[in-house]
Order: C-alpha cells, then sequence, then structure tokens
C-alpha cells in the first residue's frame, strides 16, 4: 500500500529521500558490443539481432513494401489519432524555431549567429515485446521542423525480424526517412560509427534499457545525445476537491512503467491522502501491468501531506519531477511558482497521458531531478550555432592594439602579434 507522511510529524529527509538506483553494471558488455560493432558492421548487428532479439534478419533496412504493408494492417481510428497527434506536436514544436541574426555597426563591423540542423539524426525506439509510436512522433516531428537532412530510425523487430505495423505507421506520418530492424546498445554503436547499411549520425534520441543508455553514455563526444534517461516519475500537487479516483489512476500511470518508476502526491489534505491511499490499493489490483506498479508503489509510491499548498509547491520544486501535475481549480496562480519540472499539467482534467499522446508538447523529459537544470526535448536539440565576425580595415585598426593587450596579459604573445602584425602591414 501506498505510505502516507505527514510533514508535521517526520524528518524532511525521509520525504525528499529518492530511490536510489539499481542500476546493473553493464558498462563491460556494452563496451564490447559498441567494439563488435566497429570492427564487424552488419554481421554483427545480425549476431546481436539473433542473440537478443531471436530475430533472424535479411535485410536489416525496412523496405518501402513493408512500410506499405504496416499502414494497411493498422486501423483507420488509429491513423486518424497518430495523424491528430502529430499535428498537435507539430503545432506546438513550430513555435519553438530559431531564426539567425546580423548585427552591422556603423564602425565597419558585422557580428551575427547562423541557426544550422544537423545533416542526420538518430532517433531509437523502444520495440520487440512492445511499440512506442508515441516516441516516434516526439523525437522526429521536432527533427523535422528543425530542418534535419535526414531522420533515421532504428528499433528492434519482434521474432518475425519485423518492426510493429505502429512504430511504422508513425514513422511514415511524422517523415522518419529511413528505418532499420535493430535494438540495443548495438544500434546506438551502429548509429554512432556507421556500418555497411546504416549510416552514421551526428546526435542519438530516444529512450532504451541499460544497455542503450550505457551505450549513449559510451559514444556520447563521438556524437551527440539528447540525455540519459531514468525511471518515469510523476509528482501531483493537489488540494481536498480533487476525486480520489482521478489522483488515484494518474498516479498509476506512472508506476505500472516500470518497478523503479516515482509516485508522489503532494496534498494538504490528510482526508483527501486516505481517500487516495485506497483507490490506489484498489485500482492496483486492476492494472494488466500490476506486478510491476506494485512494486514500483511499495518502493517509490508516497503521499506527503503538507502545511498548505506553497509548502506542497516547495516539495515539488525540491523534488524537480519529470511531470508535474497542478490539480487545482487555480492552477495558473501556482504556475509561476513551480521552478523545476519537466512537463507541468494544469487542473483537474489534465493527466499525464496527455502529455504522453496526444497534447502537443514533448514527452521526452529530464528524470532523476534533472529538471533542475534540463529541458523537455525540442527543435533546439536538432540544431546548431556558427556566429561570424567581419572587421573592415578601419574598423581593425580601431581595436588591434587592445587585442595585443589583453593577449600579453594572458602570456599569449602569438595572439597579439596576429593582430600587431596587421597594423604593420598598414604601416602603424
Amino acid at each position: 500500500m501506498i505510505k502516507i507522511y505527514d510533514c508535521a510529524k517526520i524528518e524532511k529527509s525521509e520525504i525528499f529521500s529518492r530511490m536510489a538506483e539499481k542500476k546493473p553494471d553493464v558498462s563491460g558488455t556494452v563496451t564490447e558490443i559498441i567494439e563488435n560493432v566497429k570492427a564487424n558492421g552488419d554481421a554483427a548487428l545480425r549476431e546481436y539481432s539473433l542473440k537478443f532479439d531471436k530475430a533472424e534478419l535479411g535485410a536489416i533496412e525496412v523496405s518501402g513494401a513493408e512500410f506499405d504493408e504496416a499502414i494497411a494492417s493498422v486501423s483507420e481510428d488509429f491513423l486518424r489519432v497518430i495523424k491528430r497527434a502529430e499535428a498537435n506536436i507539430r503545432r506546438f514544436h513550430e513555435k519553438q524555431k530559431r531564426y539567425g541574426f546580423v548585427l552591422p555597426g556603423e564602425d565597419g563591423t558585422v557580428l551575427g549567429q547562423r541557426i544550422i540542423p544537423i545533416e542526420k539524426a538518430g532517433i531509437y525506439v523502444p520495440g520487440g515485446t512492445a511499440a512506442y509510436p508515441s516516441t516516434v512522433l516526439m523525437d522526429s516531428v521536432p527533427a523535422k521542423i528543425a530542418g534535419v537532412g535526414e531522420i533515421v530510425m532504428v528499433t528492434p523487430p519482434g521474432k518475425d525480424g519485423k518492426v510493429a505495423a505502429p512504430i511504422l505507421a508513425a514513422a511514415k506520418i511524422a517523415g522518419v526517412d529511413r528505418v532499420f530492424k535493430i535494438g540495443g546498445a548495438q544500434a546506438i554503436a551502429a548509429l554512432a560509427y556507421g556500418t555497411e547499411t546504416v549510416p552514421r549520425v551526428d546526435k542519438i534520441v530516444g529512450p532504451g534499457n541499460a544497455f542503450v543508455a550505457e551505450a549513449k553514455r559510451q559514444v556520447y563526444g563521438l556524437v551527440s545525445i539528447d540525455m540519459i534517461a531514468g525511471p518515469s516519475e510523476i509528482l501531483i500537487v493537489s488540494d481536498g476537491k480533487s476525486n480520489p479516483e482521478y489522483v488515484a489512476a494518474d498516479l498509476l500511470s506512472q508506476a505500472e512503467h516500470d518497478k523503479n518508476a516515482s509516485a508522489v502526491l503532494v496534498t494538504d489534505s490528510m482526508e483527501l491522502a486516505k481517500k487516495v491511499q485506497l483507490a490506489v490499493d484498489s485500482r492496483l489490483k486492476k492494472l494488466l501491468r500490476s506486478e510491476i506498479a506494485e512494486v514500483s508503489i511499495e518502493n517509490n509510491g508516497k503521499i506527503i501531506v503538507a502545511e498548505n499548498l506553497d509548502a506542497a509547491i516547495e516539495i515539488a520544486n525540491a523534488l524537480a519531477p519529470e511531470h508535474l501535475e497542478l490539480c487545482l481549480d487555480n492552477p495558473f496562480d501556482y504556475l509561476y511558482k513551480v521552478k523545476h519540472a519537466g512537463s507541468i499539467f494544469m487542473g483537474r482534467n489534465c493527466p499525464e497521458a496527455l502529455g504522453d499522446y496526444l497534447a502537443g508538447p514533448n514527452h521526452t523529459l529530464p528524470t532523476s531531478g534533472t529538471a533542475r537544470f534540463s529541458s523537455p526535448l525540442s527543435v533546439d536539440d536538432f540544431i546548431k550555432k556558427s556566429q561570424f565576425i567581419y572587421y573592415s580595415v578601419d574598423a581593425f585598426r580601431d581595436v588591434a592594439r587592445d587585442v595585443d593587450l589583453f593577449a600579453r596579459a594572458e602570456g599569449l604573445t602569438g595572439h597579439g602579434e596576429s593582430a600587431t602584425v596587421r597594423l604593420e602591414g598598414l604601416g602603424i
């Protein structure tokens, strides 16, 4: 049963404690996989697909015929929902697009910044036993809006050697250019180094298991990555007016992700706390993934009773959750008091699942308290910036000796001479 903590009776350290993630040490195995893919390319990918996915691959890349088959096999209703979600995601992320600037000066200088999209982006989509078309949309649409030249997706196949039809349907609608039937650390290695079939990319985004996370960590620097994602989290701030069944359902929507997921309610009402506790216990038994959710609730579930809603927001800021629900009649009164959260869900009719699938804001979010300094995946993740500087002869002459002075203060006389030699060339 989910535990209730009364702030008036216990130490804050007990409230703010996070369960230490039990991370298996997979670094050695991942290093071995990466080195094998570097050395043996597609042969290594086929080897690991057979070993881990129990799939004997022919062609590694998804063909046009496979795309057509997938589109034909999903329902019209599902296609309608995917298209609706894609439109919402596009509408939101188009507002994030940046533009360069030029600053001409009267002194003969021109300064500026260019916004340049990444040439190739790699998107990892978990698959095999489960399909996540929402991840395809959330990671691909911002890349497309940014102007990425080629979007390359990798996802593990089922035992039949095929990619799940909903994933391929979402990829087609989102405008993914190429899809490869590979998963795990070997897929990350293929994207980072390239193989005979899989192109090398400039950045890798998308969630995955411990092997995928470790592979992303190891290839970072050779390529860019989005983040190292931890277990999913939800924190709900609610007064006593909320329906306890709604709150319990929202807590369990994250607890069912995995056994290390975190589901927390912070409320100013002990009455609501007790009702939610009972509702969680009742609803938990009915979940398809009840075994997973039960461990999550037992290990990481909390109901915290705070003195008032301002104190509840302080607790939320201290925990910096991935998902924050403000289940209140007047959520906008509290929105700007929130300092640290990945995505904020406002009011009593906004369950976190809206953000997972349909609303439009991205669902790839900072976890494990990293919302203190990190942001959701966005168009910004798929661009880079270059700056440029131009000085006329007169403009350069006015600053050359200052450059020399600054350089000598740092002991870098060669830097200074690169300026003064031009003065000499000008006869100054």
